[in-house]
Parts: C-alpha cells; sequence; structure tokens
C-alpha cells in the first residue's frame, strides 16, 4: 500500500511539474527566464513565484464552493419566514460586508488561536496553539465572500415569480424538488454575471493571506524583491500574474454565461 501511495505522489509530481505554466518543460520561466533573477532552480526565483501562484490559486478555487454554500444559506434564512433567522443573516452580512477584508483575517486566524487556546486550557493543555495559515485564510475569505454572495443570491430570488413556486406546489413537488429543479436554474442564469465579479474580487483578495504567513504570489513577490532588490520587476511579474488569472476568468465566465443564454433559449 505504501509503494502505491509512492508512486501516485510520484505521478502527481510529475503532473504537477509537466503542467507548470511558469517552471514545467513549456513554461514562461523555463523558456524566456534563464539566466535572470526568475530563472527556475537554484539560480532564480522562479520556482517559489510558481509556488505562490499555485497558492492563490488553490485558496479562491477551494474558497469559492464554500462561500457559495455559506451564502446560500444566509440568503434562504434572509427570506424566511422565522423572524430569528432573518435576523441572524442580516447581522451576519452587516458585520462581514463592513469589515476591512484583512481584519476579518486578523479576526479569524488570531481569534480561533485564541478560542482553541482557552479551551485546551480548561484540560490542562499549556502548549502554544497556532492553527493553519491556509485553512484560516480560507475560512476567513469564504464568511467575506458568503456575506457579499448573499445579497446577490437574495436579489436573485427575488426576481423570481412566486408562480413558480405555486408550479412546484401544483405539480406535486417537495420544496427541495422544486427547488432543485425549478428555482436554482433560473437563480443560477440570474446572479451569474454578479457572482462573476464577485470572484474577480476574489482572486484579488487571496493577496491577503501573505499577511498570516501563506506563501501566495504576493509574499513570494516581496521575498524576491527583498533578496535581490528588484522591486519594479518582481511587482510587475506578479502584476501579470494577476491579469493573466483575470482573462482566464473573464473567458470561462463569458463561456458560462453564453451557456445560461442558451440554455433560456431552449426552453
Amino acid at each position: 500500500m505504501s509503494g502505491l501511495f509512492s508512486a501516485f505522489g510520484s505521478f502527481w509530481a510529475w503532473v504537477n511539474y509537466a503542467f507548470d505554466p511558469l517552471c514545467g518543460p513549456a513554461g514562461l520561466f523555463t523558456l524566456f527566464g534563464q539566466n535572470t533573477v526568475i530563472a527556475c532552480g537554484d539560480t532564480g526565483w522562479g520556482d517559489e513565484i510558481a509556488g505562490g501562484l499555485k497558492i492563490t490559486i488553490t485558496v479562491a478555487v477551494l474558497t469559492l464552493p464554500l462561500g457559495l454554500i455559506i451564502g446560500f444559506l444566509v440568503a434562504l434564512a434572509q427570506q424566511s419566514e422565522e423572524k430569528s433567522l432573518r435576523l441572524a443573516a442580516g447581522v451576519f452580512t452587516t458585520i462581514f460586508r463592513g469589515l476591512p477584508e484583512l481584519l476579518t483575517l486578523f479576526i479569524i486566524y488570531y481569534g480561533i488561536q485564541i478560542l482553541l487556546q482557552t479551551a485546551l486550557a480548561y484540560v490542562g493543555y499549556t502548549g502554544q496553539v497556532e492553527i493553519n495559515a491556509f485553512a484560516a485564510g480560507m475560512v476567513a475569505l469564504s464568511i467575506v465572500f458568503s456575506a457579499y454572495c448573499s445579497e446577490v443570491l437574495l436579489s436573485a430570488f427575488r426576481a423570481i415569480p412566486k408562480g413558480q413556486y405555486e408550479a412546484g406546489d401544483a405539480l406535486g413537488f417537495h420544496r427541495a424538488r422544486t427547488m432543485r429543479l425549478i428555482i436554482l436554474p433560473q437563480l443560477i442564469r440570474i446572479s451569474l454575471p454578479n457572482l462573476g465579479n464577485l470572484w474577480m474580487n476574489l482572486l484579488k483578495d487571496t493577496s491577503y493571506v501573505s499577511v498570516i504567513g501563506l506563501a501566495d504570489i504576493i509574499r513570494q513577490t516581496g521575498l524576491a524583491v527583498r533578496a535581490t532588490k528588484e522591486p519594479f520587476f518582481f511587482y510587475l511579474v506578479a502584476c501579470g500574474l494577476y491579469l493573466a488569472l483575470a482573462i482566464i476568468s473573464s473567458a470561462g465566465l463569458l463561456y458560462l454565461d453564453r451557456w445560461a443564454k442558451r440554455a433560456e433559449f431552449r426552453r
């Protein structure tokens, strides 16, 4: 079994190298950065920046579904007939839309450590507690994303006529089935443009995780700047990477938008 895991690990490492857009066999830094400060390997900072790009993409991609799920639940609570749920959802969105993202990140990162330290102290543990920076960054960004996402989804919910729910009831659907087959497809189509804007903001907000030690693009670029004294060049490289992510995302969002419109036309 250990041999199987080792083989899988080796294969995954090869895949990461082969398809690395910066330091892979056909990567930008491999082809054009040799004998420069962005060369891959021990002679340059290409590997470090490529690793930072992977961290940035991973944080954004994992944050998106978690933020969507939380935002969807908050949007449901905001239109609930239960007053306490509406109040709790309103407080949630007001707090995390009003706080700066960086402050939210600090509260999550240091607050969870303090809570765990206090809880463990009751059972006699006196050691230092540290939480994973990646997990803390993902949770913090998910909360911020969900606060804005809930408002987008709430507007989309309100744009769907109540007759759609009544149609589901008339067909004998349970409310969950009505939501899945009738409401959700319309909700996605209506909210997709605004959700695309939130995704673009999320890509930029991932830069905040560098302040808690996560080795994303910004942190790795900062280390390279301090080591080489080439701030303009490396920050220009960072700009290029973020712009490349934005362009790829825009193309993907455009495809999704056309797909949603085609699906609407077929109906």
